[in-house]
């Protein structure tokens, strides 16, 4: 190589030429910095896997991690590895995010025991941005803020740490801009990245951790935003965050580096000392190669990656059927090399000086969550940013309210103008079956109001900012109210007196309150089968199934007292049946729809002609179809409707509190 030649590998071992880097002088800096030093202990980690189909299946044990160790000082602390390395989980693991089934090992926090509420006051940036698109930057910081620091901060003092927070990630310009929906842009990928930071950074905490922080970013904006983290970490923050394959200009940021491959450490230690070690043990990076490129092509057992030595000239003779055992087996030996390192020893030296009379289990510290502020100050807080998203995204109630006016006025056009004849009877059914039919469809779309939040109320709720209950309540008295109200209000308003129902103001109120008792059950068994759901389109496969069965026995395909005994328990699991059947007894009952041609022909007539006469009558329309028409048969189908509300929110909400919100 000529003389001045750039090479980037050899630039980064240029800095010190005396070996191993002391680590007694790491510590000093720690000390001075007053930042928390992260030690980790012989983790291990191990999930179980199910193999197989229906009765053949069969459960086997993953192995994640595989006897890890290290420490995880101020500065920036990467942890790289190619897919599938368990670098992801190794991260969880050291914010408390992780399932503790399967694990073992012990995490300290500057030699004491990791603390029960760790997950709830360090910082932790998800991999995909959770937050609010339809509200500001501002605003999402001072949710943030309102929820993650105590009340002893007044409002003021909360609002100040906003706007330190805002200038320091330097999103002064866009502070009062949305941050952005799939229906409305907003800020660029970096800045919103740097939103999601901000709202960890509000309770500034010690340690700070982050999931793959440039995935989605172009190149400069990834840049842009380690140099944040590093400007970060030079205040004395530990951060740590798992990367898949940065640039050089990222890599050479790093304080320390812990490189995995199959569950197991091949490198811990200062980031600029990486190379010289893999020299050390026979591999040399080539001219211009970025360092990370270089490592992951040794883990892959790339060819051009090995210069002086190998580690076992028979793992060259692979063949390519066995290429996934021959990276097993090389990954393996660079562990083992690494094992034998003096940087391992001296690693292992300190973490047995500081573990010493302080072991816990990580199993014992990962389920508490602490909350800092009262339940009835969630309530509020997560409430006003339901209304404001609701508001916020006008697209999807504007466009529900649009519909259901334009489909209002399309069923009135149809049945206008309703008679007291058999042609009357007939069309009010049709009416009444279409309007209880059109209630628990147009609920299907209440599946996605737990579904598309998943992830944010996820990490929410792990970070401590609210109780499931604040988030449920908040839900149902924000969006689902009314969004379900209104439509049944117009549809009502609409509908009634184009149709030309009964003149009563009783009957009119009845009507309207039947239609959203319907809405809200139908919508009620939305939310109990989609909460926890991650797939919108499962769930609204279960509820397209069930409604039809369910519009089966409604009462108007087919004479429910004329069904077979062993399925006709079926009609009590209705929704439709009881919507249905309080239309209609509030519709027909008292009404005659005989006309007097009718009586005079039928005088005088046998029985059968008798009884045909009397099935006229609204009421002896009810009683064919085995309905009370009594005020008693009215409100007990209400009664039914408020029961199966109740328990359909009931199983809502338990599902969303057992959820599983571990990774």
């Amino acid at each position: 190589m000529a003389e001045g030649q750039p090479h980037l590998c050899i630039q980064m071992s240029d800095s010190n030429t005396n070996g191993i880097p002391s680590r007694k002088q790491s510590s000093r800096d720690s000390a001075s910095s007053g930042g928390s030093v992260l030690t980790f202990h012989n983790i291990c980690y191990h999930v179980k896997i199910k193999t197989g189909f229906l009765c053949c299946k069969k459960t086997a044990k993953k192995e994640v991690l595989r006897d890890v160790n290290g420490i995880m000082r101020p500065g920036l602390n990467a942890i790289l590895g190619p897919t599938g390395s368990g670098k992801s989980s190794l991260l969880d693991i050291l914010a408390a995010r992780k399932d503790p089934h399967g694990l073992s090992g012990d995490i300290l926090i500057n030699g004491a025991p990791q603390p029960a509420n760790f997950k709830c006051t360090s910082g932790y940036v998800v991999q995909d941005d959770v937050v609010m698109g339809t509200l500001t930057v501002r605003e999402n910081l001072k949710f943030s803020a309102a929820l993650r620091l105590p009340k002893s901060v007044t409002e003021q003092e909360k609002n100040e740490r906003v706007n330190q927070i805002i200038k320091e990630l330097g999103l002064s310009k866009v502070a009062d801009s949305k941050v952005g929906t799939q229906f409305t842009r907003g800020v660029s990928g970096g800045e919103r990245k740097r939103t999601n930071i901000g709202m960890e950074l509000i309770t500034d905490p010690a340690i700070l951790f982050l999931d793959e922080p440039t995935t989605g970013l172009d190149a400069s904006t990834a840049n842009a935003v380690l140099l944040l983290l590093k400007r970060m970490a030079r205040q004395g923050k530990t951060i740590i965050f798992s990367i898949h394959q940065p640039r050089y200009s990222i890599f050479r940021l790093f304080d320390s580096m812990t490189l995995l491959a199959v569950g197991r450490v091949l490198y811990h230690g200062p980031a600029q000392r990486a190379i010289e070690y893999f020299q050390s043990i026979g591999y040399q990076c080539e001219p211009y190669n970025n360092p990370a490129d270089f490592f992951l092509d040794i883990i892959n057992g790339d060819s051009t990656a090995v210069a002086m030595s190998k580690i076992d000239e028979d793992n060259t003779a692979e063949s390519t059927e066995e290429i996934t055992e021959y990276d097993k087996t090389l990954s393996e030996k660079l562990a083992e090399k690494y094992s034998d390192s003096a940087y391992y020893q001296e690693t292992k030296a300190v973490l047995e000086k500081m573990s010493l009379g302080n072991k816990k289990k990580t199993k014992a510290v990962f389920r508490q969550i602490t909350y800092t502020n009262s339940f009835l100050h969630q309530l509020k807080w997560v409430s006003r940013r339901t209304f404001k998203n609701l508001i916020g995204n006008p697209q999807a109630s504007i466009a529900q309210v649009c519909v259901t006016v334009l489909l209002g006025l399309v069923v009135g056009a149809i049945f206008f103008g309703l008679e007291e004849n058999e042609a009357g009877l007939q069309n009010r059914v049709g009416a009444m079956f279409f309007l209880t039919t059109n209630q628990c469809f147009s609920s299907i779309s209440a599946i996605e109001l737990f579904v598309v939040e998943k992830k944010i109320f996820t990490h929410e709720y792990i970070s401590g900012y609210y109780r499931t209950s604040v988030y449920f309540i908040s839900k149902l008295m924000a969006d689902l109210l009314p969004m379900r109200t209104l439509p049944s209000i117009i549809f009502t308003c609409i509908i009634y007196f184009m149709l030309g129902l009964k003149p009563t103001t009783g009957a009119f109120f009845t009507m309207m309150f039947t239609l959203m008792m319907v809405s809200y059950t139908a919508t009620s068994m939305a939310l109990a089968i989609a909460a926890g759901q991650s797939v919108v389109a499962v769930a609204n496969l279960l509820m397209t199934i069930t409604f039809v069965f369910m519009i089966i026995f409604s009462g108007l395909l087919v004479n429910l007292t004329s069904v077979i005994s062993w399925l006709s328990w079926l009609k009590y699991f209705s929704i439709p049946r009881y919507g249905m059947t309080a239309l209609e007894i509030n519709e027909l009952s008292g009404l005659n729809f005989c006309s007097s041609s009718d009586n005079t022909t039928l005088s005088g007539k046998d029985n059968y002609q008798k009884a045909a006469q009397m099935l006229c009558t609204g009421d002896a329309y009810l009683r064919s179809q085995g309905i009370d028409p009594t005020s008693w048969g009215l409100w007990q189908n209400h009664l039914a409707l408020a029961c199966m509300i109740i328990i359909f929110l009931i199983i809502a909400y338990l599902k969303l509190r057992l959820m599983k919100k571990f990774t």
